[in-house]
């Protein structure tokens, strides 16, 4: 949505080049100045997200440097949300992006449906989580016929509150698919001591494996229509194998439906041959390749959302709730770079 968003506010973009040196390093040249003025950096992410931060980075210390007022990243999606807890030996990756995002000098920042909303805590500067769901609500009462006998599918436990925000907007019921077919991996944290202690120590207890439940679904889904909800919808595999539970259980359609459209690999393919008639996403991933694999990709717009924040956190206004039919103004001191 990055050009969509400059035309509703009527601004000029920045003039700006960024590019790669031979030697692989990312440079960046601000052709205007900056000085005194609000800048607001539009990145959208590509498939090489490790080069769209050290650009976003980059372009944010070179605003810092030549004096701008202030430095607003726009990120319809924030790389490595998913990385935000603790697994085994790995470690919070979103921290570290935090971090650097405001070591390089942003001074706020804009996203849309961070995958928890806890993430907004790793920063230390202003975050505006937007929401997309008007915008897939809207969808969803203009495009699906009959969506009253629809129900809302959470895909797992942890996106029933999602759903639940959604079913109860739409007044339909929920349903929620429970269980995992992925079996434990044991590490070394699982693992017994290889030397046991003596001289009448207590021994540490060990750890027991979860039990993995099959995966079955919570709900009266036969003969409505199910709408698959969550944040990201990357690999695909578990959407579709949530639609082969749910047509076993005689719902149908059967559409899916996320805010960011990661699509990686084969998923267009796999979405495309599965039993999932609708594949709903938002457009805060670029994802125009993957829609000529995939005919069943539906896109909605939420550039709206994204150049009202801009225009309200510009002017001092409150946007608690932001309105879908808004009025823009042009702003002389602000410049957006892409």
């Amino acid at each position: 949505p990055n050009l969509s968003v400059y035309r509703r506010l009527g601004v000029e973009l920045g003039k700006t080049e960024v590019y790669q040196d031979s030697n692989g390093e990312t440079r960046i040249q601000i052709q205007e100045s900056v000085r005194g003025k609000d800048v607001y950096i539009i990145q959208t992410i590509s498939p090489d997200v490790n080069r769209c931060l050290m650009e976003l980075c980059v372009m944010a210390y070179g605003c810092v440097t030549a004096c701008a007022r202030s430095v607003c990243g726009v990120l319809p999606y924030l790389p490595y949300s998913k990385q935000c807890k603790m697994r085994k030996r790995g470690s919070i990756v979103c921290k570290l992006i935090a971090s650097l995002m405001c070591r390089a000098g942003l001074t706020h920042l804009i996203t849309v449906d961070l995958h928890q909303k806890e993430i907004q805590g790793f920063f230390n500067i202003p975050v505006d989580n937007l929401r997309a769901s008007p915008f897939l609500l809207q969808y969803i009462q203009e495009e699906i016929p009959d969506y009253h006998n629809a129900v809302i599918v959470a895909k797992s436990p942890s996106s029933a509150k999602r759903a639940q925000s959604l079913a109860e907007r739409l007044r339909v019921s929920i349903a929620v698919i429970h269980g995992d077919a992925e079996t434990d991996l044991l590490d070394g944290r699982h693992s017994p001591p290889t030397v046991r202690t003596t001289g009448g120590l207590p021994e540490l207890p060990f750890c027991i494996p979860k039990e993995k439940h099959p995966i079955t679904v919570v709900g009266d889904v036969a003969g409505r229509i199910a709408i698959i909800v969550d944040d990201i919808i990357d690999d695909a595999v578990g959407f579709v194998a949530a639609a082969e539970m749910l047509r076993e259980r005689g719902a149908g359609p059967i559409i899916a439906m996320a805010t960011h459209a990661i699509l990686s690999a084969d998923a267009p393919r796999i979405l495309q041959e599965s039993a999932i008639s609708q594949v709903v996403v938002t457009n805060t991933i670029p994802h125009s390749s993957q829609k000529l694999q995939c005919c069943k990709i539906k896109t909605v717009d939420v550039s709206l959302i994204l150049s009202e924040a801009v225009r309200r956190i510009h002017c001092g206004e409150l946007h608690t709730h932001t309105h879908t039919h808004t009025h823009t103004h042009t702003h002389t001191h602000t410049h957006i770079h892409i």
